[in-house]
């Protein structure tokens, strides 16, 4: 769908609320058109609530929250204004760098006792990336190595499921499947003092998943091209969520852009593009050896 150029005297606001928009859609890894589906929003208003040009009623912002798995306060960008003390914690952190906000990140997570030093955190090592990264193939060759169970999350998430991400996802919507994937890495990171996990590519989506993987696993990002993660994909047969979407390279652009700054949380972080299977195991593999001494 070929989008109409956005206006100059866009209201602040609506523009505002159209970039958080179109991010927490690439965050969760939605195309417009499956977002359409989801929240019952045509795709030409989702288009024009994105440019900022769309005076969407609260009813159909809070359809299109609901879709995304996020709060209509999110969405309008007011979460943090619902106490005092948010407001107060919220004027410390505004406008600090990138590594400030780590440090603060880190030091409540001390505080409240949510973090462990590297040396607890090492025994599972969580890949993290999207489809086509090598999650699985790489995951499975580094288990076997060290000799550790290999445990891939998505089929943890349908043995708590009790049915497939299919269906998950078809008939109890986004909400639910997080629901699944938290309790799933819960009872992964309790049976497995040691495992190397392969974890879905929307992890890092969902703050209360992400924080817990990044307090109790060592976590790489598998990273790649967008040409090389949907050559990979093709290569697979499976262009989901993709499939039929003309604009399917540009949506993989905007998910990554839009899921970049979180799997750069990752202690690791190692480049498969243009690298042979082997070239991109020793790369990991020589990571891992400097970085844990394993």
């Amino acid at each position: 769908m070929t989008l109409p150029s956005p206006p100059d005297d866009r209201d602040p606001f609506l523009v505002s609320l159209g970039e958080r928009a179109r991010s927490l859609r690439a965050r969760r890894g939605m195309t417009r058109r499956v977002l359409s589906e989801a929240s019952g929003v045509s795709e030409r208003h989702l288009a024009n609530l994105e440019l900022g040009v769309g005076n969407a009623s609260v009813l159909v912002l809070r359809q299109v929250a609901q879709a995304l798995g996020a709060s209509l306060a999110e969405l309008i960008g007011d979460e943090t204004a619902s106490s005092p003390e948010w407001i107060l914690i919220r004027e410390l952190l505004r406008g600090r760098a990138e590594d400030e906000l780590r440090g603060a990140r880190l030091a409540l997570a001390d505080h409240f006792g949510v973090r462990s030093e590297l040396q607890s955190r090492s025994g599972r090592i969580a890949l993290i990336g999207l489809r086509g990264a090598g999650k699985s193939t790489l995951g499975r060759m580094l288990a076997d190595e060290l000799r550790l169970p290999f445990v891939e999350l998505n089929r943890e998430i349908e043995q708590v499921a009790g049915c497939s991400l299919d269906e998950i996802h078809n008939l109890l919507g986004p909400a639910a499947y997080r629901r699944y994937e938290l309790r799933a890495l819960e009872e992964t990171i309790q049976r497995y003092p040691e495992a190397v996990i392969a974890t879905p590519g929307g992890i890092v989506s969902d703050a209360a998943s992400y924080n817990m993987m990044l307090s109790h696993c060592f976590t790489v990002w598998l990273k790649a091209t967008p040409e090389e993660h949907m050559r990979r994909v093709v290569a697979q047969g499976d262009l989901r969520p993709m499939s039929g979407n003309r604009e399917a390279m540009e949506d993989l652009r905007r998910i990554i852009e839009g899921r970049a700054a979180f799997y750069g949380r990752a202690d690791l972080q190692i480049d498969t593009s243009h690298r042979s299977l082997a070239e991109a195991y020793a790369a990991l593999r020589t990571g891992i050896t400097e970085t844990l001494g394993r």
